[in-house]
Order: C-alpha cells, then structure tokens, then sequence
C-alpha cells in the first residue's frame, strides 16, 4: 500500500501537475519512510480530494510529487459524529485515534460532568491541539479522503443545544432502545459518557432536548470503546460497510 501525504492545496490540482511536500510531511517522506524518485504515494487535502503521484524528488527540505490521477470524493451523508466526555489517561485520545480511522465525520470533546479530567484555559487549548493532531495522523493511517472536524470542548448545555442540527443518541447501558431500533433521519450525533458514567441529571437534559439514550448489548463498555462500537453499528446500518 502507498503510503499518503496531507498536501492542503490539491483542490484545484489535476492529474500532470506538480505538487511538493514541506515541513513535517517532507521530513517523514524523505527521511523516516526513506520514500524515493519513482515510488507511488497517495495525497489528500482532507477536503474531499484524494490524489495518486509518483515521487520526481525526495529530499528533507521537499518532496516532488508528480500527480498521476486525482478524484474528488462526496461526504457520506447522513453525517456520524462522536460526542466523547473527556476522560483520563489516554483513553479519550484511543477513541480519537480509532474513530478517525473507522470513518467518523465530527468530533466533540464534552466536559461532562463526571470527567476527571477538566480542559481550562491554556491545558485546554493544548489538549483540544493535540485531539486535532491525532485527527490527522489517524486520517493519514486510514488514507480518509476526509478529515473529521475537531470542534471546541462543550458542556452539557452546548451539547443539548447541539441537538438542532443533529440527532442526539446517547449510549446508555439501563436504556430501553437498542441502537439498531433506533431512528435515523438526519445526521447522528452519539455521545458517549465518561467512566463514571452519566450524571443522571445530564441525561435528563439531553433528553429534554431531543436526545435518545440507546444500548448496546448486555455489556458495559470502557468510555474508550463504546464510541467505536456504535460507529460500527450505524456504519452498518447506513450501508457505509
């Protein structure tokens, strides 16, 4: 398999064109991956625009891509977004990671309640930083055509207020409605709860405003694994697998 690049100007490109890499994705190429002229590599803008070239240079300073074909590539709709509740450790940034390259189209950090872990002023920036970085290493590793977006960190109310462009669902181990029950008609939005769970109080106002708590099985999931489970879930069932 090629290995792919972000270049954030192929918009306009067609196939013929020349495009170069710089700064860290020349280094990679160059230098970690040791690509050299005459081998394949993949492009994307993380726009929609995936792009095929072959290598005309490689050095630490540029990489030389001779552009050989170049799609422009539709979001799927309906959108699937992942709300993940901060969480400790590594863990939030596992479900990033891993949701990024199961296909998801937006991310929302959510300072829940029951978060140990609290995004305040510049430890937050930093964090919310560094979520964006995962974003893309992982689109990278899954050769997404699309990015998904890593919007600010929202508390409860900012993610009720959510619930009038997207549908709320709400993984909830004590729910009544399996996730394969539940309604699909515009894009979804699942949330999903840190390790302690969610404050019932926060689920009541999620519901107040739209939402549906759905479950999964008889199992409780890790905060880091729950999200994925559900993706898989509505990939499924919106014929994206």
């Amino acid at each position: 398999m090629a290995h792919c690049y972000w270049h954030d100007a192929l918009a306009g490109a067609a196939a013929g064109d020349l495009v170069t890499l710089t700064g860290e994705e020349a280094h990679h190429a160059a230098v970690v991956s040791r690509m050299r002229r005459g081998e394949r590599v993949l492009l994307s803008d993380g726009a929609g625009t995936l792009a095929e070239g072959v290598i005309d240079r490689s050095e630490r300073e540029g990489v030389d891509v001779v552009l050989q074909r170049v799609e422009r590539l539709e979001a799927p709709r309906p959108r699937i977004g992942l709300a993940q509740a901060l969480a400790k450790g590594d863990r939030a940034e596992l479900a990033v990671q891993a949701s990024t390259e199961l296909g998801v189209d937006a991310i929302v950090p959510w300072q829940a309640r029951r978060s140990v872990v609290q995004w305040k002023g510049e430890r937050g920036e930093k964090s919310l930083e560094r979520w964006r970085k995962v974003v893309r290493e992982a689109g990278k590793q899954a050769i997404r055509p699309h990015l998904p977006e890593v919007g600010a960190a929202v508390d409860t109310a900012g993610l009720a207020a959510m619930a009038e462009h997207w549908h709320l669902l709400v993984l909830e181990p004590t729910a009544s409605v399996s996730i394969a029950q539940a309604p699909i008609e515009r894009d979804v939005l699942l949330v999903v709860g840190p390790e302690g769970g969610i404050d019932p109080g926060e689920l009541e106002a999620l519901e107040a405003a739209g939402a549906i708590a759905v479950r999964m099985g008889d199992h409780v999931l890790r905060t880091s694994t729950a999200g994925l489970a559900g993706l898989a879930a509505l990939s499924l069932r919106l014929g994206r697998w």
